[in-house]
């Protein structure tokens, strides 16, 4: 594998720590910023709108700058909002700084995406994609407990000074080691958002978004499930997580492994039912507690495996407008988990039960799966059309 890649995937993991890492001390913030913890969760809602939204118009915006310039200076600029939230004197300057940190976030993410699928043969593109998502999935699922930590060790503020300064660490490594990579012909970006009407990638980008909505209708409540149905400490709790963020970092790899072996299409398919059985039955689980923690993990492992496989499948469906999808799918992802933890919320306050979340997330990646085989039975646009050229 290209080391390059390894090296993309380091700063995936740095700018995402960014995004979750504030659901774990947002008592503390609200606290020293004397908001209520309602107010403080503003932070979290506007990075992911945020993030959503800059990652296509960004790409598009900056499509004639050459690469490796753009991501050291969008890397910079990531620098530089966590810098100000460190130094913020009240809620205002944070908000501000998130939605600094989100745009570039979005940038530098989309960036490691499409940079990757360009320096690696084609037959290794889903294993390399899956390397960049193992990345992003790490931070995800890693950052809460880590923030918590240093929260605790050194103040909620010291998080930010720590993700600056691994940001300083990425930026040399980008500036050393990757080459420069040429700016290709980007349509403009109203043409390109007429991508969307692309049936075969917007099902790919539903499935995308209702899988992660079916994963955080749960995961975004997992603490009272694990008290509620395993009456676990808070030190079991953190081990769960511990264990789940385990097999979620391991599942990218394997997701990208699995569609090198079977094909994207194939893998995409696999994945999603699966994930939706596991969501099922993972309530009758909890009668033992080993029994559950084997499904939990696998259920981690599922969370994150499905992302090499459907940037792969977009490449291959859409070649000529593949790095706005990419980007496209990304945002579907942060819709999703937007989309997923406020379902949960609304299954939990009108039955109160926070098991049925289970069920509800399950029903929610049922319709992933419709999404992804409508996409699959559609014709790629441009193999139409190639045919048609070699037939006239």
């Amino acid at each position: 594998m290209n080391f390059k890649v390894y090296i993309l995937a380091i700063s995936t993991i740095i700018v995402g720590l960014v995004e979750l890492i504030v659901g774990g001390i947002l008592p503390v913030m609200a606290d020293d910023l004397h908001i209520t913890i309602g107010t403080a969760g503003q932070l979290i809602t506007i990075y992911a709108l945020v993030y959503a939204i800059a990652g296509p118009v960004l790409l598009s915006l900056t499509a004639k700058i050459e690469r490796k310039k753009l991501y050291l200076i969008t890397l910079f600029i990531f620098f530089i909002g966590n810098i100000i939230t460190y130094f913020s004197p009240n809620f205002t300057f944070i908000m501000i700084a998130r939605v600094i940190t989100a745009t570039s976030a979005a940038l530098v993410i989309v960036l490691s995406l499409t940079i990757t699928s360009k320096i690696v043969e084609p037959e290794h593109r889903a294993k390399a994609l899956g390397i960049i998502y193992m990345g992003i999935s790490s931070s995800l699922v890693l950052g809460v407990p880590l923030g918590i930590v240093l929260t605790n060790a050194l103040g909620w503020r010291s998080v930010f000074l720590g993700i600056a300064t691994l940001t300083i660490g990425s930026l040399i490594l980008i500036y050393i080691f990757l080459e420069k990579i040429p700016p290709e012909n980007t349509q403009p970006l109203s043409v390109q958002f007429k991508a969307l009407a692309n049936k075969k990638i917007a099902g790919a980008h539903l499935a995308t978004l209702f899988m992660l909505a079916g994963h955080y209708t749960i995961y975004a409540y997992f603490t009272p499930f694990l008290e509620t149905t395993l009456h676990l400490n808070q030190y079991w709790v953190s081990i769960c997580y511990f264990l789940f963020g385990l097999a979620a970092v391991g599942g990218g790899a394997l997701g990208g492994g699995l569609a090198d072996r079977i094909g994207s299409q194939k893998s995409i398919l696999l994945i999603i039912g699966a994930f939706a059985i596991v969501l099922l039955i993972l309530p009758y689980s909890t009668f033992s507690f080993p029994v559950f923690l084997v499904l939990m993990m696998i259920w981690g492992a599922l969370s994150w495996s499905i992302n090499p496989a459907q940037q792969d499948y977009i490449i291959r469906s859409d070649p000529d407008t593949s790095d706005i999808h990419q980007s496209f799918n990304n945002s579907a992802l942060q819709i999703g988990i937007a989309l997923g933890s406020g379902i949960g919320g609304l299954v939990m306050e009108y039955t109160g039960s926070v098991t049925r979340t289970t069920t509800v997330g399950s029903i929610v990646v049922v319709i992933a799966f419709i999404c992804a085989v409508v996409s699959l039975k559609i014709p790629a646009q441009w193999q139409h059309s190639e045919s048609i050229n070699r037939i006239r």
